[in-house]
C-alpha cells in the first residue's frame, strides 16, 4: 500500500506533468504540414499598376500591401512618410485621382490605374511647387517629418476650394471662395505637426490661394 508521501507529486512533477498533457491535446494532427504552396501562395499575391507621379508603375504586391508600403519599400519614394500607421496623424498623405488620401489606410491593389502623385512628384530642388516654396519661405516646418503630407494635403485643399467644396467650419456655404483662417485650420486638421508650425502653414497656404484665386 502507497503511503501518503509517495502519492504526493512536487510542484515541478506536476507543473511538467500537466503542460505534456496540454501540448499532447491541443496540437492538431495536421500542425507540423509545410507551409502553403501553390496556387494558393500566388493568390496572395497580385499584379498592380498606377501612374505615379507622371510614370506607369507595374507591381506585383502582396494582396495586404498597403499604398503607402508599396510607394516607400517598392518604389522607394521615401519622401511619404510613416507616421502613426494609423490614419490618424498626416503624414503619409499623398494625392490619388486628385483627392488627398492616408496611404497608410487603403491598400496598393485597390487602386489598378489610378494616379499617384507624392511629394518627388510635386516638385524638385531646383523647380519648387509654388506650395513647397512658400512652406519654406514661411517657415512652415521644423523637424520636416510631417512636411510632405502637409504639402500634399494643402495642394489638395486648395483644390477643395476652388471646387466650393466645404468643410465642418463653413459657415455660408454660398460664400466664394470659402477661405480663411478657420477655413485652412479645419481642412488640414487631419495634418498633424508636433513641432507647432500651424500658423505658418497656414500664412504658406494663404499665399499660394492668394496666387491662384
Amino acid at each position: 500500500m502507497q503511503t501518503h508521501d509517495e502519492m504526493t507529486l512536487s510542484r515541478r512533477e506536476l507543473l511538467l506533468a500537466g503542460a505534456a498533457s496540454a501540448a499532447a491535446t491541443a496540437t492538431p494532427a495536421h500542425a507540423a504540414t509545410a507551409p502553403p504552396s501553390g496556387a494558393g501562395a500566388a493568390s496572395a499575391r497580385m499584379k498592380t499598376s498606377m501612374e505615379v507621379n507622371g510614370k506607369l508603375r507595374t507591381l506585383t504586391l502582396d494582396t495586404r500591401t498597403t499604398l503607402l508600403d508599396a510607394l516607400r519599400e517598392h518604389l522607394r519614394l521615401t519622401g511619404t512618410k510613416k507616421g502613426c500607421d494609423h490614419g490618424q496623424c498626416g503624414a503619409c498623405t499623398v494625392i490619388l485621382d486628385g483627392r488627398r488620401i492616408n496611404a497608410c489606410l487603403t491598400l496598393a491593389v485597390m487602386h489598378e490605374g489610378a494616379k499617384v502623385t507624392t511629394i518627388e512628384g510635386l516638385g524638385t530642388p531646383g523647380a519648387l511647387h509654388p506650395m513647397q516654396a512658400a512652406f519654406v519661405k514661411h517657415d512652415g516646418y521644423q523637424c520636416g517629418y510631417c512636411t510632405p503630407g502637409q504639402v500634399c494635403s494643402a495642394v489638395s485643399v486648395l483644390e477643395e476650394i476652388r471646387e466650393g467644396i466645404p468643410s465642418h467650419a463653413s459657415a455660408d456655404l454660398t460664400a466664394q471662395p470659402l477661405l480663411n483662417a478657420a477655413e485652412l485650420r479645419e481642412r488640414m486638421s487631419g495634418n498633424i505637426c508636433r513641432c507647432g508650425a500651424y500658423s505658418n502653414i497656414v500664412d504658406a497656404i494663404t499665399e499660394v490661394a492668394g496666387r491662384t484665386s
